[in-house]
């Protein structure tokens, strides 16, 4: 059985991993000395998270074999920094992370595992979207970047989004922007906007035009349009309901468990995709 711990259990995503976990036969809420859920939110006390061990007479110690992170931007840095130092493998779904963000985080863990047993090793894996559509959308993209001279993303979230654009949107210019550099193509495709008081053309991210839609009745959708001289090529996803990201989490909390140590960004890496 694995023990399963959520910080951000109070939000929508929070709410449905719990509601995932407490569903599936081989996960189990952990809980602390007291008999309480780890159940977390904002403010309380992570040191409350043990992780989960076999001693030397073959006994577990401690309560958590993995920690669910979906907090805030604003909180998910620290939070999964704790949790390293505590020992405690972590998969999180918190988008806010720059590259310098995971440069620190990925040092922290190669800190924190070197010179350790490997079974006391951490992981985390920090995942842009949990959806398998939204991972094979960036894959299908990244495969057509170089053929195509335009390229645009429109993505489209409920309104209640704390952060614009998405996580996966940024996820997914950045994969097209280095799939372009990788084959070793320089593409600026046309564009003869010259005035745009109002950021009509989106923001640009790697690049790439990026437009956010916050909309009542949206939850989580994405599209990439490429274009050529008299071709068009469309990727979308659509994530209509959560039920759709818990089966990329209990992938996820799978892989972990199996082995993997040290930093992972991006569900695909575990799907080798």
């Amino acid at each position: 059985m694995i023990k399963v711990a959520v910080v951000g259990a109070k939000g929508r995503m929070g709410r449905s991993v719990v509601d995932t976990v407490e569903s599936d036969s081989e996960l189990e809420l952990a809980v602390d000395a007291q008999g309480v859920g780890l159940l977390l939110d904002k403010g309380d006390n992570l040191s409350r998270i043990e992780p989960r061990r076999k001693g030397g007479s073959d006994v577990s110690t401690g309560n958590t074999d993995v920690v669910i992170e979906f907090s805030i931007p604003q909180t998910t840095f620290e939070n999964v920094s704790t949790l390293v130092k505590l020992g405690v493998n972590v998969i999180v779904g918190t988008t806010g992370w720059t590259s310098e963000k995971i440069r620190a985080l990925d040092e922290l863990i190669d800190i924190h595992n070197a010179d350790i047993p490997e079974n006391e090793q951490v992981s985390v894996l920090i995942a842009p979207n949990f959806s398998l559509s939204a991972v094979l959308l960036e894959k299908f993209a990244k495969i057509a970047a170089p053929y195509f001279t335009s390229v645009e993303i429109i993505e489209m979230h409920h309104p209640n989004k704390l952060d614009a654009p998405s996580g996966t949107a940024i996820s997914t210019a950045h994969a097209i922007s280095d799939a372009r550099e990788n084959a070793k193509v320089d593409i600026t495709g046309p564009d003869a906007t010259i005035s745009d008081e109002i950021g009509a053309r989106g923001g640009q991210v790697a690049g790439i035009p990026v437009h956010a839609v916050r909309n009542l009745g949206l939850n989580a959708h994405e599209i990439v349009l490429m274009g050529n001289t008299g071709e068009q090529l469309e990727i979308r996803q659509d994530s209509f309901t959560r039920d759709c990201f818990m089966k990329g989490i209990v992938l996820a909390i799978n892989e972990l468990k199996r082995g993997h140590k040290g930093l992972t960004v991006g569900l695909e890496k575990l799907l080798e995709i």
